[in-house]
Parts: C-alpha cells; sequence; structure tokens
C-alpha cells in the first residue's frame, strides 16, 4: 500500500493512494484546525457509521488507553453525517471519512493527507463500493489509522513545546546530563541528585512531572521489564520519598508493560504502567523511555508521571509523554550533523 504525499516513511507500509485525495485548497492560506487533543470527527452516513464496518472502527477508536488507572478511550469520537459536513466541520483537527458509493469506486482503498482543509489537520479517507468491502478494509487498517492520528497529536505538541518549554529544564538537563528535552514551561520546579533530576508542576490536582537519570551500561538487559523495575524502584526509592518515613514511590509491577522501539536504528525500551507510593494512597500513570547512550557507556531514563486524583488522566499523561520524544543524546546531535554533510 502507497502513501499520500508529505506522509512519514512508516505510512507507506500501511496507507494506500486513493484518487480523490489531494487537490483541496492546494496554494491557499488555511486556517487553523480546531478542536481538542485527541478528538477525531468520523463523516459517514448513518447508515455505513451503524453498518459492522462502522462498529469496527468506533471499537477500535474507543479501545482504552494501555497504562491508565481508569478506563479512559483512546479518543472523543464525534459523528457527522455527509450532508453535514460544512465549513465548520472541516476545520476538525482529525477527520476521517468513509465514503461508500459503487458509482464512484470500484474497489476498497484508503489514504491520509495532512492540512487538507486546515493547517495541522489528518485526514483519513476510505473509499468502497459497497459495505462489505469496506469492512473489510476497515479490519485491516483501522488500528493503523488510530496509530496515524496519535503520532499526529504527538507531533503538534511537540511543535508546541518547541516555543513553550522551560528553558530551565533544558538548560539543567543539558548541564547535568550533556542532553537535550523539552518540557513544558509549568514545570518550574526541580530537585537534583546524583545522576537524577525531577521537575515537576506541584499541582494539588493535576500535577505533571518529568524525571531523568543515568546509571552505566552493563548489557542487554537493560531492555527487559525486570531490570527496568528493579533500577526504577532503586532510583525513586532514593530520590522521591513520601510524606513520612518509609513512605516512597514504587512500580506497580503487575500493571506495568514494556514493548522495544526503534529510534535512529537504536532500540528504545517504552515502559507505561502504575506507580504508587508504599504506605500511602498517592499513585497515578507514568511512561518511560529508556535507551542506551553508546558514546557515553551509560543508559538514560527519561519518564514522566501524573497525579490527578479523581480526574481524567488520558490527555495529561499523553502531552506530557510528548516531552520523551524531544530528548536527544549527544550522538543524536552527531548524526543530524551526518545527515546535512550528505
Amino acid at each position: 500500500m502507497k502513501a499520500c504525499p508529505r506522509m512519514p516513511l512508516l505510512w507507506v507500509l500501511v496507507l494506500c493512494l486513493c484518487p480523490s485525495c489531494g487537490g483541496k485548497m492546494k496554494g491557499l492560506p488555511k486556517p487553523a484546525s480546531s478542536g481538542l487533543p485527541y478528538e477525531v470527527l468520523v463523516v459517514a452516513d448513518p447508515q455505513v457509521w451503524e453498518s459492522p464496518a462502522g462498529r469496527t472502527l468506533y471499537k477500535v477508536l474507543d479501545a482504552d488507553v494501555p497504562g491508565l488507572p481508569q478506563a479512559e478511550p483512546s479518543f472523543h469520537i464525534m459523528h457527522a453525517a455527509s450532508q453535514d459536513f460544512d465549513a465548520v466541520l472541516r476545520l476538525a483537527r482529525n477527520i476521517l471519512v468513509l465514503d461508500v458509493d459503487s458509482a464512484k469506486h470500484a474497489q476498497a482503498s484508503s489514504c491520509c493527507e495532512r492540512d487538507v482543509y486546515a493547517a495541522s489537520q489528518m485526514v483519513v479517507t476510505v473509499q468502497a463500493p459497497d459495505e462489505a468491502s469496506l469492512a473489510t478494509v476497515v479490519e485491516k487498517e483501522a488500528v493503523s489509522w488510530a496509530r496515524l492520528f496519535t503520532q499526529a497529536e504527538r507531533e503538534r505538541r511537540v511543535d508546541w513545546l518547541a516555543d513553550n518549554h522551560s528553558v530551565q529544564v533544558e538548560r539543567q538537563v543539558e548541564e547535568q546530563f550533556a542532553c537535550k528535552v523539552w518540557v513544558p514551561a509549568e514545570l518550574a520546579f526541580g530537585k537534583t541528585g546524583r545522576d537524577f533530576f525531577w521537575a515537576s508542576t506541584r499541582a494539588v490536582t493535576e500535577d505533571r512531572n518529568f524525571v531523568i537519570y543515568t546509571y552505566p551500561y552493563t548489557g542487554t538487559d537493560v531492555f527487559t521489564k525486570a531490570r527496568f523495575i528493579q533500577k526504577r524502584d532503586s532510583v525513586m526509592r532514593k530520590n522521591i520519598p513520601g510524606a513520612r518515613a518509609g513512605m516512597y514511590m514504587m512500580t506497580d509491577s503487575l500493571r506495568t508493560g514494556v514493548r522495544l522501539l526503534a529510534i535512529g536504528g537504536d532500540t528504545l525500551l517504552e515502559a507505561r504502567g502504575l506507580w504508587r507510593v508504599k504506605g500511602d494512597f498517592m499513585g497515578g500513570p507514568f511512561v518511560s523511555h529508556v535507551r542506551v547512550d553508546k558514546a557515553g557507556g551509560r543508559v538514560v531514563v527519561c519518564e514522566i508521571f501524573v497525579y490527578a486524583p479523581g480526574r481524567p488522566k488520558r490527555n495529561l499523561t499523553r502531552l506530557m509523554e510528548a516531552s520523551l520524544h524531544t530528548l536527544r543524546l549527544a550522538d543524536d546531535a552527531d548524526k543530524e550533523e551526518n545527515k546535512k554533510q550528505l
């Protein structure tokens, strides 16, 4: 399958080019997209939206976000019939169009485009001659579309961080760890330790936190769940104590999952799950990235965690998680420079 123009290489593997994609508003100034993060507008005629294909798509977009203490859907889903897809709705940040028409389409296909009707927008268009063929392509590609919208939201947040990050934290991390990272400017408070740094909003109701720590690289077991939890619990117990003696942050190992990702030819371990304070009722979600700094012979761990009792945590966690994707090690900068010289 092929992707529409200007899409990242990843989506060349999962998206195909459909004839009617592209060409909308080319060369014209575009307004900013509207809506809240992780909102998706599905444009489909009512009978299509209520069909098996529509229900399958709904289940994928409504699937629970992993690593949260309570069930929260991946997206807030909005629906509009084709005839109601007007100029206002076309400004939505994430749009998924289901177009079923036997007169126009000989076979089912899907494509994606950026900035079709508005700036900073992602649009996925699915075309099919009938509901049966639509169901087939939805079954095959729906998870990829959900990942695409998630990636688009993360990229928007990284772009936002470029102008809204904490310069104080950026400087501290660069001085202490010789790497760069962007965290929201609201994270103005910090605590330093040996090979450890913690920044926090210290908010009462929706506290957001960033942690970075390093330790010597001794082998590939750093990319295992057991090693990650063992090291995390050791570092957090030492650096993030509770309100009273004997209280400290620890990992809920049963509700923590890990997976391996590739980044610039290197391996990254992503861990997401729940933290809690031993001897207290505090807890919440966290996401960690574990990387090996080959030049420095060390392991670099970046983490965000959230404390928001009684409140939704999906957007708090996901928006903070974008900061992890801004981490740049010293050899990352070298790779970028080498790319420029080629």
